[in-house]
């Protein structure tokens, strides 16, 4: 067994370095050196092991009955048990001292194994108290260790995992690099308390907010919703409890300082901050920003709302492969119909002079795509009139609002395809 100072180093280290409780060591050890001694000697149910809290000395005994009838192990007699008590008589119980040394070397590992085994169980304690009432805070630490794509993190003692799908695509990350997360949630597991972390959930958005805005964080403005695409774009929708708070102005800041921080921490995605409306239209025309409708009209029975914008217009309202309606449809809760207008407004530009050429179009994505003047027809109503506006959105939604049957769909993307290829060649 170990030296009193051998201990105390060993102690102080497990103190200092794996923050785990003094008095838990030494029951620890005290534990498991008495199961060693049970497993490996030939001890009674009542062997003990005490370690002086002050000199870190062990002490051993076991208890035997003192009988001058009977025989046997675990029984002394009256004259051998008066060595150790010279008060005991037939029939009391004496303490008899165990020497350390009588344990062994099979007793001194095993009981090496178990204190491992509890120090390490007395970690995953600690680990899981102190962050089990973090979830949904962010932290700040250090990039460890990379495994394929998912991030080790340091938080001070604790590694905290940063899974792949945690990320936000665009981020790489170096050992040693410094990144702050959101605690998604923290797991008591065999192997360790599981600390997980999020960079790409709409969580990390909102805890983001109320951090930078004061307002948010002190109850005057809420955050009723976040649709996130990460690393490209998202929408908050906020509205004030106080009527002389503007929610959106208090969210962008002085100059906009506020919502620049966030952008920053979120490596240039895109935010689009929604004024709150119990009204759908209302609240549907902030939520397809950056676009701005022509007109809207809600569908209460098929809780839906269908928006109309300028021809020129409709890529941007849709976005990126669907992108921008899609996130404003989560945002909101109400499905988002889009069609272009029937007839451009405002000033007449470059792009909108296509209905002064409406038969030219009509044919030469006929000949493009290789459809029907019809099929052609019922793109150009629908405001796809290139084969990049095609590739614009997704097909599942290009295929809805046109009404085309898959197998044409499939076509025209394809052809779309190799259209823009070949002019980027």
């Amino acid at each position: 067994m170990a030296t009193n100072a051998e201990f105390a180093a060993v102690i102080g280290y497990l103190e200092r370095e794996r923050g785990v409780d003094r008095e838990t060591i030494l029951q620890a050890i005290e534990s498991s050196v008495e199961q060693a001694a049970r497993k490996n000697t030939r001890t009674s149910a009542d062997f003990t092991v005490r370690i002086d809290r002050k000199t870190l000395e062990i002490k051993a005994w076991d208890v035997y009955a003192v009988s001058d009838t009977e025989r046997g192990f675990g029984i002394l007699t009256v004259e051998q048990a008066r060595r150790f008590d010279p008060s005991v008589n037939e029939g009391d119980t004496v303490k008899v001292p165990f020497p350390a040394a009588r344990l062994g070397r099979i007793a001194a590992q095993t009981a090496k194994q178990t204190i491992l085994q509890k120090i390490r169980e007395a970690e995953r304690s600690n680990v899981y108290n102190e962050y089990k009432d973090r979830v949904g805070d962010i932290v700040t630490g250090t990039v460890k260790l990379l495994a394929r794509k998912d991030v080790f993190v340091e938080l001070g003692k604790t590694e905290a995992l940063l899974p792949s799908k945690e990320r936000i695509p665009s981020e790489e990350y170096n050992t040693g690099d410094v990144v702050r997360a959101y605690v998604l949630r923290v797991q008591n597991e065999t192997s360790g308390p599981a600390v997980t972390l999020s960079r790409a959930c709409p969580e990390f958005v909102r805890a983001l907010f109320r951090l930078e805005v004061a307002e948010i964080a002190d109850g005057v403005v809420e955050i009723l919703g976040v649709a996130r695409d990460p690393g490209r774009r998202s929408k908050v929708a906020v509205r004030s409890l106080d009527p002389a708070v503007d929610p959106v102005g208090a969210c962008v800041g002085m100059r906009g300082a506020r919502v620049r921080n966030i952008v920053r921490e979120l490596n240039g995605e895109k935010l689009d901050i929604v004024r709150y409306s119990d009204d759908p239209e209302t609240y549907v025309r902030g939520a397809l920003q950056p676009a701005e409708p022509t007109t809207l009209s809600v569908d209460y029975a098929a809780h839906t709302v269908h928006a109309t914008v300028p021809a020129d217009k409709l890529s941007l309202a849709i976005g990126r492969a669907g992108q921008n309606v899609r996130l404003a449809t989560k945002l909101t809760g109400w499905k988002i119909s889009i069609t272009a207008d029937e007839q451009p407004v405002g000033e007449e530009s470059d792009e909108q002079a296509f209905e002064n050429k409406r038969e030219e179009m009509v044919h030469a994505l006929a000949r493009a795509f290789d459809v029907t003047t019809v099929v052609a027809e019922a793109l150009v109503n629908h405001g796809f009139h290139s084969p990049e506006g095609v590739l614009h959105v997704e097909q599942a939604y290009f295929q809805s609002e046109t009404g085309l049957d898959e197998a044409t769909v499939k076509e025209i993307y394809e052809h779309a395809q190799a259209i823009v290829d070949a002019k980027g060649e």
